[in-house]
């Protein structure tokens, strides 16, 4: 016999010693993880910590609770992680979403605010969240996703059709994703690999694809080819916007410069740190 209480106590204690978190945080993942075995929310593991848990959603709980001993993330375990305050599928072929990126969508539509209507290009789209997100916050524009993954593409079109957001899809690498006639946008924004390929984070991420992590020897292989190729594809008075790492502002800002953007600036997260770089196409 087990009940919620038994299994919080318990296993609160298992995954901090395996995976070296705090006891807030893998308390957190215990209940997340039972009550997705249960199917029920937080308020109902409180209400019901004292009462038996089924055999066979036991054994479910038992099983995820083995696969992120193992290190695997809660969202690939449960196949979803929450964005925007909605739910996307995810699985080993997208990266996960962060909270930073929301400071990236939070941003794009601050500079749709002033567009009556608007194209909007989102380069590497993974799981389409950011797309998708535009999508339903701006039905009036037209926005379009590439990824080179054809296993992530069917995971944002399913995330589309789900949500019922409508955003074009196609399949390449960064612009050469477009079609010749795609013509050119208002608004481009991207969150690329931006890891140096021996950084010794990677090793804790084994379990995200590491084509939608690693970028070259100062991880800025991929955003050079995003900055350059948007010059090409941006209106005049157009805005590009990218996700970067914590420690590359200042050359994600001289990048920007340098191919001749204007207004550049980097938005910072909550912890204080340069997240989001983006300039204005001149003209």
């Amino acid at each position: 016999m087990s009940t919620p209480s038994q299994c919080l106590q318990r296993d609160t204690q298992r995954l901090c010693q395996a995976l070296q978190l705090d006891v807030a945080e893998s308390r957190l993942e215990v209940r997340v993880l039972l009550g997705h075995a249960l199917g029920v929310g937080r308020a109902w593991l409180i209400a019901h910590e004292h009462d038996e848990i089924p055999d066979i959603a036991l054994a479910a709980y038992g099983k995820m609770l083995d696969r992120r001993m193992a290190g695997e993330p809660v969202a690939y375990i449960l196949g979803e992680k929450e964005f925007f305050g909605r739910r996307f599928i995810v699985t080993p072929d997208v990266l996960i979403p962060r909270p930073e990126t929301e400071l990236l969508v939070e941003l794009a539509l601050g500079k749709l605010a002033s567009m009556r209507t608007a194209r909007i290009l989102d380069l590497g789209t993974g799981s389409g969240c950011i797309a998708i997100t535009l999508a339903l916050a701006r039905p009036d524009c037209e926005i379009i996703a590439t990824d080179q993954s054809a296993a992530a593409l069917a995971i944002a079109r399913e995330n589309a059709t789900q949500l019922g957001a409508k955003v074009i899809f196609h399949q390449g690498n960064w612009y050469h994703a477009l079609p010749q006639d795609a013509g050119k946008f208002d608004l481009i924004l991207s969150n690329p690999p931006y890891i140096a390929r021996d950084d010794a984070h990677l090793d804790a991420l084994t379990h995200e694809p590491h084509t939608a992590l690693a970028a070259g020897a100062d991880g800025l292989d991929d955003i050079r080819k995003i900055v350059q190729g948007a010059k090409t594809h941006l209106n005049p008075g157009g805005w590009l916007l990218s996700e970067h790492g914590w420690d590359q502002a200042e050359a994600c800002r001289e990048l920007l410069e340098q191919a001749g953007f204007t207004k550049v600036q980097t938005e910072t997260d909550l912890a204080g740190h340069g997240r989001i770089s983006f300039g204005c196409q001149s003209g």
